[in-house]
């Protein structure tokens, strides 16, 4: 059904113009990574799952999403899982782990709301990183956010960056905070580099 509906969205996408996807090749061959992306509306959610194809992506979701019945299903559809986000337990953890140890693709905003501005991380993808010991693929999105951009043709981009790996010369908490800024550093500059493109 995943493979199904994203090459739906692919077609009515590409109406309103086609995605420029760049350094794809910084992808690992294989899966098991999660990839951070910036998050400005729902249209990066569906290009970066579409950008993957046949790869598919895990995403996870504010739980509030499950809630009805078609969202829910919708979510599921999506292979996306949800997470409390104000009292995150361990199944926030625990899922994607799983989800890791099975070779698949993670998709987080790690900024955990939409957002135009450069605002601070939250720590969920270094988080899994971690304790899943797979690596973050920084990404970052320009283009159309909403159906009236779409409809103004504006055309949408999306960068991959080299993998971020756990600092395996740290103690973890060190590491993780490690991590987090080189995330952080490496997400705005490619946002950066997206819209010099």
């Amino acid at each position: 059904m995943y493979n199904f509906a994203a090459h739906v969205v692919k077609i009515i996408l590409n109406i309103f113009g086609r995605i420029k996807v760049y350094q794809k090749e910084k992808l690992p061959d294989k899966g098991g990574y999660i990839i951070a992306c910036t998050h400005t509306g729902w249209v990066d959610i569906l290009w970066l799952g579409v950008s993957l194809l046949p790869n598919q992506i895990h995403y996870m979701a504010k739980k509030e999403l499950f809630q009805t019945k078609f969202t829910n299903w919708l979510m599921n559809v999506l292979n996306a899982f949800p997470v409390d986000r104000d009292n995150p337990g361990p199944s926030t953890i625990k899922i994607p782990r799983k989800l890791l140890k099975e070779e698949k693709i993670i998709g987080i905003f790690p900024s955990g709301t939409r957002t135009t501005e450069e605002v601070p991380l939250k720590r969920g993808a270094v988080t899994i990183a971690a304790y899943g010991k797979a690596p973050i693929i920084p990404a970052a999105y320009v283009g159309p956010n909403n159906f009236k951009d779409l409809l103004k043709f504006q055309k949408p981009k999306l960068i991959f960056g080299d993998p971020i790996y756990l600092p395996e010369d740290q103690p973890r908490r060190e590491a993780m905070d490690t991590m987090m800024e080189k995330l952080n550093d490496e997400m705005h500059n490619l946002q950066r580099q997206l819209k010099e493109k």
